[in-house]
């Protein structure tokens, strides 16, 4: 039967295609009976040789199993099972879409280059796409804790054990989920549109997946997200100005001793000022910043994108009384070039430690140079009337929705725009 009906496909399908050969002088009413005919005959086996392509599913073993085949396109039937029926049907929709035309993913071919693990298809990603400092380092890890995994075993169900498992056997806090989840999911996105991957199961996840349940407070400790809040107050940034200009430190016998002094005094104020994170300042070039234009002109920041800084009336006379035109190449002395990873990192975590000792003799606890991030945010809530959208493209926040906790600082703002 169906040999019968592959056959008459051929011929319906060859007499469509062919009306036009019809002799001329064919009667009329034979070209008005014959070819709708041919033509419904055609759409009919078509359609039924479509349902006959779809694949199979049922339920087995408390899942959804389901049998894509394809001789001329698959080398063998394809078996998948989903714990959820609209998943499985869902991913199997978008798999058979792609057949359809002729697209076999990578993950279902049989070569010799074929990508067939989260590790081979991080290493492609990271050669194919220019990423950002921080996505490599999380990627880095990720390939040695999952890179074995295959890429035709990723659907929601392996999602959900994986986050599960960064609760429960290593403890990490709903932040760092989200940083290793978004890693890996930027990566699975290309190579979604790659093809390499059908879809991308990490899309999937729910919104507050990272935080930990009663469940998993129940295995592990639990982990919330505690986002610092520390400003500065008006007297310490006299105290942490009067240390950096070389006053003794109260109850110490003598002043710090400060390296470059003059960059320590820019860099407070230029953090204090524009927003700018630590890295994105000591890696500055003479030719990023335009006294003229009252910007600095970011290259690349740690989320890879390309920023315009405005400059303040206190930031432009920090950069004055530092004395530009002295200055060629690199702006600050602390940094070589050397885009390494490893020395950028080094050169991070000794001046954090140079400012740590600084914040100390001024009497400022618990203060961090990234504090100065979040103040000099917070200002510009506080002195301007730039909306949401115009500071983060300042501040460079990827999303502004990470800019939600400085609104009570226009509070009342939005009171005097009530009736």
């Amino acid at each position: 039967m169906v040999k019968a009906l592959f056959s008459a496909f051929f011929v319906a399908s060859y007499g469509t295609k062919n009306r036009q050969k019809l002799p001329e002088n064919a009667p009329k009413p034979l070209q008005k009976v014959a070819m709708p005919l041919v033509d419904m005959i055609y759409f009919r086996l078509r359609e039924i040789l479509r349902v006959l392509l779809m694949a199979t599913k049922r339920f087995r073993n408390n899942a959804w199993a389901y049998v894509i085949r394809r001789k001329n396109l698959l080398p063998k039937p394809v078996h998948l099972t989903f714990s959820d029926e609209a998943e499985g049907d869902a991913y199997v929709a978008r798999l058979e879409q792609l057949l359809d035309h002729g697209v076999v993913p990578a993950e279902f071919q049989v070569s010799a280059s074929t990508i067939t693990t989260v590790r081979e298809m991080v290493i492609e990603y990271t050669v194919a796409v220019d990423i950002s400092s921080d996505d490599k380092q999380l990627l880095n890890v990720l390939v040695e804790r999952e890179g074995h995994t295959l890429l035709s075993t990723l659907d929601y169900t392996w999602c959900e054990n994986w986050v599960r498992s960064m609760k429960r056997g290593r403890n990490l806090s709903p932040g760092t989920i989200r940083h290793y989840v978004g890693a890996l999911a930027r990566c699975l996105d290309w190579g979604a549109r790659k093809e390499h991957i059908v879809a991308n199961p990490l899309r999937l996840l729910p919104k507050r997946y990272a935080s930990y349940t009663d469940a998993d407070a129940a295995v592990a400790k639990k982990r919330i997200d505690q986002s610092r809040d520390r400003r500065i107050s008006a007297e310490e940034e006299q105290r942490v100005r009067a240390i950096l200009g070389g006053e003794k430190p109260e109850g110490r016998q003598r002043a710090l001793t400060l390296m470059h002094q003059e960059a320590l005094i820019c860099l407070f104020e230029l953090a204090i000022e524009t927003a700018m994170r630590l890295r994105e300042m000591y890696t500055l070039s003479h030719s990023q910043v335009s006294i003229k234009d009252r910007t600095i002109y970011l290259d690349k920041t740690k989320n890879g994108d390309k920023r315009q800084v405005p400059l303040s009336s206190v930031a432009l006379v920090a950069l004055k009384s530092y004395d530009l035109r002295k200055k060629r190449g690199l702006l600050f002395p602390w940094w070589n070039g050397d885009a390494n990873s490893e020395v950028l990192k080094k050169t991070t975590g000794r001046l954090s430690r140079q400012f740590a000792r600084i914040f100390d003799a001024a009497g400022c606890q618990d203060m961090r140079f990234h504090d100065l991030r979040h103040e000099a945010t917070s200002r510009l809530y506080e002195r301007t009337d730039l909306s949401d959208l115009e500071i983060a493209k300042i501040t460079g926040h990827k999303d502004p929705k990470m800019l939600m906790r400085y609104a009570n600082l226009r509070g009342s703002n939005l009171a005097g725009r009530l009736w």
